[in-house]
């Protein structure tokens, strides 16, 4: 073997990096916490790994690009955050370790696109603005919360793209934070001056609460809980952005998936494109992960639904 085989070696364990840094992790047995990936039809995730017995883990979680860190809230009540936390997996020398808990009372844990910011909801709030939080990565770990956006308006389920857009589920109103009825999905822009949010109207929102999504990085389509009823049960829809910069009208994504009246919410995918992750339960003694097969699912559906 060379002599800089032997050296990028080095660099790599000085660095407490592991060789799936560069090669990424995906494509191995050891990706996904290193469990049995599902079909098409939904299972849950991370079970016996990620909860205690009084626990569940829930909402959305985080993959970093390269699948060797996991992020994920946990806690013991829909209602109240004070046991809630932010734990993480991490694989290092050749196995998964943890969880460990990253901080305590945020939520909904996500990767900047450069995935050196965590970004997070809940925290401390004065009951008058919503807040998105931010964590930068440092070479021992991660900073403490502190406040990246302070606004009068939602929101929920921020999520930054690849185009320098964000999203947010809001109400787009000012002052009416707890209007949730009136939460649509929304484009969020952000300038050295000024922060807007402008709703993306029909045929994504309906009159009813529009407000937890996945966006995909490069926005080419939107995962949403749609039919949402006043307990909020719902089920997975997705949209597909045109060519004109509007939006297809959703559909469901099968029956596999909205198998009956359930809470599914904390939709996200997995940075390799491959599995959809999402939160469900009719309460939280039933609360959970699930996963399921993505990729196929999604490209028979944008074949069927972008033909135009």
């Amino acid at each position: 073997m060379s002599k800089l085989f032997f050296t990028m070696m080095a660099l790599s364990l000085l660095m407490g990096t592991s060789v799936y840094a560069q090669k990424s992790i995906w494509k191995t047995k050891d990706a996904c916490l290193g469990q049995k990936p599902p079909g098409d039809i939904p299972e849950i995730f991370g079970a016996g790994i990620l909860a205690k017995a009084d626990t569940f883990a829930f909402d959305r979680v985080a993959f970093s690009d390269d699948g060797t860190e996991f992020y994920y809230p946990s806690n013991n009540s829909w209602f109240s955050s004070a046991n809630a936390k932010v734990r993480y997996m991490k694989f290092k020398n050749g196995k998964w370790n943890g969880p460990f808990v990253l901080n305590e009372h945020y939520y909904a844990p996500t990767f900047s696109v450069d995935n050196q910011t965590l970004y997070f909801l809940g925290g401390q709030s004065d009951g008058k603005h919503s807040l998105v939080w931010q964590s930068h990565r440092t070479a021992t770990g991660w900073t403490v919360p502190e406040i990246y956006l302070k606004k009068s308006f939602g929101l929920y389920d921020f999520m930054p793209t690849a185009g320098g857009n964000c999203y947010v589920g809001s109400n787009v109103h000012a002052d009416k934070l707890k209007d949730y009825q009136d939460y649509d999905i929304s484009e969020l822009k952000m300038t050295a001056t000024d922060t807007t949010v402008r709703s993306l109207g029909a045929p994504i929102n309906t009159p009813g609460f529009d407000g937890d999504f996945f966006v995909s990085r490069d926005e080419s389509y939107i995962i949403v809980s749609a039919k949402e009823t006043k307990d909020y049960e719902c089920e997975l829809w997705i949209s597909f952005h045109k060519k004109d910069g509007s939006w297809t009208a959703p559909v469901s994504l099968g029956p596999k998936i909205n198998d009956g009246a359930a809470h599914r919410w904390g939709e996200y995918v997995t940075p390799d494109g491959k599995y959809l992750i999402y939160s469900t339960g009719h309460s939280p003694k039933d609360c959970h992960l699930a996963w399921v097969r993505f990729d196929n699912l999604l490209a028979r559906l944008k074949k069927e639904n972008l033909k135009n």
